[in-house]
Order: structure tokens, then C-alpha cells, then sequence
């Protein structure tokens, strides 16, 4: 596999990836069928999501910035059954929001992440485009990196069916 190949696989589908191809959940120590919620998590990077896709995608000319919206909001919400609720700007969504400046340039580091983890798989990595403000249901949650929502103020959503669950209903 070339060095490339993950990347340019994820950059070019339509927001799934079958891990498989990369690695393979059965050689976890803790993979049992029965017991799905055991099976060791992957590296945590949350936070730096949209920054990593934009500064490798968009600043690299690699994808445009529609298909940056798309793989960081409208293919993940569709994916988890959660369009148009999720995903969109249009009457009836819940007005999630992100304000993102494509000129900042940030340095990620553990030091200054907000993860509940001592190290960062991307620390040190300088990166352009980052996340400003988000809005979640109309109400600004984050703001120059500092948390500003309330506590317990989430929502839990119902997923819909999707992919081969929506397959298996049509039948």
C-alpha cells in the first residue's frame, strides 16, 4: 500500500471506509461477536477532525470545499441515519453550526487539546483551518476554544436505519 492510498481512498468515497482494508477488528485481543462493546476503541483525534481533512484536502488542493462539507457534515449524517436533521442548513435541522477560519494555522498538541487523553497522534503537526465557533441547535457551544455550553444540555437522536439495517427493513 502506498504511503497516499488511505487518504486519497477516504477523500474519494462517499464518506465510508471500510476499516477492514486496513486493519482488521478480529485481531483485537478483545473481539468477541457477543460482546461488540469490548472491542478496544481507536486513537482519539475528534477535536482535530475537520482542521486535518481541510488543511490535507482543501489547503492541498486535493478536494474542493464542497467536498469538504460533505465529508465533514452531510456523508457523516447520512451514514449515521441522522439526515436531514443532521447535516444541512435548511428549515426542520437543528441549526448545528460550524464557524471555521481556513487562514488559521494551529499547531496540535495534547497540551492544548480537550480530550479527556495525555497524548495526541497528531502532536506537533501545524495544520491550517481552524474551527472558530460551533453552534448546536442555534446556541454557541464553543467559542475561541473555550467550552460555553451548558452541562446536560444534549439531546439524545434516534439513528435511522442505514446501509445494509435500511436493506434488511425493505424486505
Amino acid at each position: 500500500m502506498q504511503p497516499n492510498e488511505p487518504q486519497e481512498t477516504i477523500l474519494h468515497s462517499d464518506g465510508r471506509v471500510e476499516l477492514r482494508d486496513y486493519f482488521s477488528i478480529q485481531s483485537s485481543p478483545l473481539y468477541n461477536e457477543d460482546f461488540f462493546s469490548k472491542i478496544s476503541n481507536g486513537g482519539p483525534g475528534v477535536e482535530n477532525r475537520m482542521s486535518l481533512i481541510y488543511h490535507h484536502g482543501v489547503a492541498q488542493g486535493r478536494i474542493n470545499l464542497n467536498r469538504f462539507v460533505e465529508l465533514t457534515s452531510t456523508a457523516a449524517a447520512k451514514i449515521f441515519g441522522l439526515f436531514p436533521k443532521k447535516g444541512t442548513i435548511a428549515v426542520g435541522s437543528d441549526a448545528d453550526i460550524v464557524i471555521f477560519d481556513p487562514n488559521r494555522e494551529q499547531t496540535i498538541s495534547a497540551a492544548t487539546h480537550h480530550l479527556r487523553v495525555d497524548y495526541s497522534a497528531y502532536e506537533g503537526w501545524a495544520v491550517t483551518g481552524v474551527t472558530e465557533v460551533v453552534l448546536s441547535r442555534g446556541n454557541v457551544i464553543v467559542e475561541n476554544g473555550e467550552w460555553k455550553g451548558a452541562a446536560g444540555a444534549g439531546q439524545f437522536i434516534k439513528r435511522g436505519l442505514t446501509g445494509r439495517d435500511a436493506a434488511k427493513e425493505k424486505i
